[in-house]
């Protein structure tokens, strides 16, 4: 069966545009009628910060702090975020994109400094949470690293190449989730499932194996924590093009918490919706699977056991007992394992023997 979806892409950006110069007519405004101007904006401090069950992620309470330039101490990032935003709607309007060390560099050109990146980062997540839209809708992204592979063909939305149209099969490494695929419209797929897979040479072997024919898939490589234009990008999939999805990651607390961020979000993106894949499974690699499939393993070292107990008191590990009890499990054997360990029983066992299974109980 062939799904067939567009997606409000078009929309979404025409939205962004008009909430960049709606911001900047607010200040416009205000020095116009001969006021300092001013901004409020939610409190990112992390008591502001609370875990919504019925959204299942992070989001930001009541809390709010005002940036005025009438304060001495606020003029410099109060300035900073109205040239980042004025900066983001020419990315935005002229349908350029860029990166975040590029709008630090950018910056120096209009005599607008920052004292390192992490500043510039900062100011662009004070724009994310003024207008409620990540960089990403911003066309500011990070330096790319994850990509899918799968029979999925989409349409290109950036200039030059509008209209044009590409299945995802098209290239053996697969293709890179960069600017152009995250803005592009979502047209057929015939897979029925995406598997989110957190390490490149799994990702590798998958496609090797052809696991997007045998299981219908749609292979999405994170490679380790899934930058978020790519949470967003499995997000559509699960959205638009109705897919459940799985995550496969490595048998450790850190592997719990990459598919964790994918399901729930994280708490640094807070203030930012349609991230999260709330329905997703965690599928493996298990505390559980390490004993029942007899995997080579490493030791815990004391920073894997420390952040599981974090795990444990965090909320989000609450929901669903699956996650408590493979804590309890790693911290009971206090061994740990990649995906790939299976490799112990030949190339082909996890694709042929553990992806089978581990489908099936977690559907």
């Amino acid at each position: 069966m062939v799904k067939k979806r567009k997606s409000s892409v078009a929309k979404k950006k025409s939205e962004i545009v008009g909430s960049l110069k709606s911001f900047g007519t607010k200040v416009y405004d205000q020095l116009y009628s001969g006021y300092f101007p001013s901004i409020n904006m939610p409190s990112r401090s992390t008591e502001n910060i609370n875990y919504d069950p019925h959204l299942r992620q992070f989001i930001l309470g009541d809390k709010s702090v005002r940036r005025s330039a009438r304060n001495i101490r606020h003029v410099k990032p109060f300035t900073q975020l109205v040239w980042a935003a004025r900066f983001s709607h020419e990315l935005a309007s002229q349908r350029k994109t860029s990166t975040l060390r590029d709008v630090y560099y950018s910056a120096q050109a209009y005599e607008m400094t920052f004292k390192d990146q992490q500043e510039s980062n900062n100011i662009i997540t004070d724009l994310e949470t003024v207008l409620g839209f990540s960089r990403e809708d911003f066309n500011i992204f990070p330096e790319e690293r994850s990509a899918v592979f799968g029979d999925l063909t989409i349409e290109y939305t950036v200039p030059g190449y509008e209209g044009r149209k590409l299945n995802l099969t098209s290239h053996p490494d697969g293709v890179m989730i960069g600017p152009a695929l995250t803005s592009s419209e979502f047209v057929s797929t015939t897979a029925d499932k995406v598997i989110a897979i957190e390490k490149g040479g799994l990702f590798t072997r998958f496609i090797e194996e052809n696991v997007h024919k045998k299981f219908n898939a749609v292979l999405v490589l994170t490679a380790g924590q899934a930058p978020r234009a790519t949470r967003h990008f499995i997000r559509r999939l699960h959205k638009e093009m109705d897919l459940p999805v799985h995550i496969f990651t490595d048998g450790d607390p850190w592997g719990m918490h990459i598919a964790m961020v994918i399901i729930s979000g994280s708490a640094n993106a807070a203030h930012l919706r349609e991230l999260n894949t709330p329905d997703a499974k965690w599928s493996g690699v298990w505390a559980s699977d390490i004993i029942n499939y007899k995997l080579p393993t490493d030791p815990l070292d004391e920073v894997d056991i420390k952040r599981l107990y974090e795990l444990q008191r965090d909320p989000r590990y609450q929901e669903n007992p699956l996650w408590q009890k493979e804590i309890k499990k790693f911290l009971r054997i206090k061994r740990k394992a990649e995906q790939e360990a299976f490799s112990r029983y030949g190339l082909t066992y996890i694709v042929d023997e553990y992806l089978p299974a581990k489908l099936e109980e977690t559907k």
